[in-house]
């Protein structure tokens, strides 16, 4: 029973050690890619704003990087759908530095966080 509480109490430790404080930037780099032709394109959106990337819509709800490391990583909360459909392709978080844990599924197009725009990096 002590194991127990001691394994859980050195958990709960190294939990808490590993969340980083995340700030919200003004908005984010995103790149698309047209599969079948190879074409990519970069594009700035702001927090809020909703911009087309090939044949998809695409709204950037909030970007998140960590305020020790702001180049580290990024997280934006995106929400992406056809142009002239309404049922949605995608809608959550994706990580710059883990693309596929949370992809878009998409025959043709893909769509990818680069980084936040952050006040050093603007």
């Amino acid at each position: 029973m002590k194991r127990f509480a001691l394994i859980a109490a050195l958990l709960a430790a190294t939990g808490a050690m590993a969340q980083q404080k995340a700030q919200s930037g003004p908005g984010a780099i995103l790149r698309g890619l047209d599969k079948v032709n190879g074409q990519t394109v970069d594009v700035e959106m702001r927090n809020g704003e909703t911009t087309a990337i090939f044949g998809l819509d695409v709204a950037l709800g909030d970007c998140r990087y960590p305020a020790e490391n702001p180049t580290g990583d990024a997280f934006a909360y995106l929400t992406i759908w056809e142009k002239g459909k309404s049922d949605e392709l995608f809608d959550g978080w994706m990580i710059a530095t883990s693309p596929a844990l949370n992809a878009l599924d998409h025959a043709r197009y893909d769509v990818w966080v680069i980084r936040c725009m952050t006040p050093s990096a603007d």
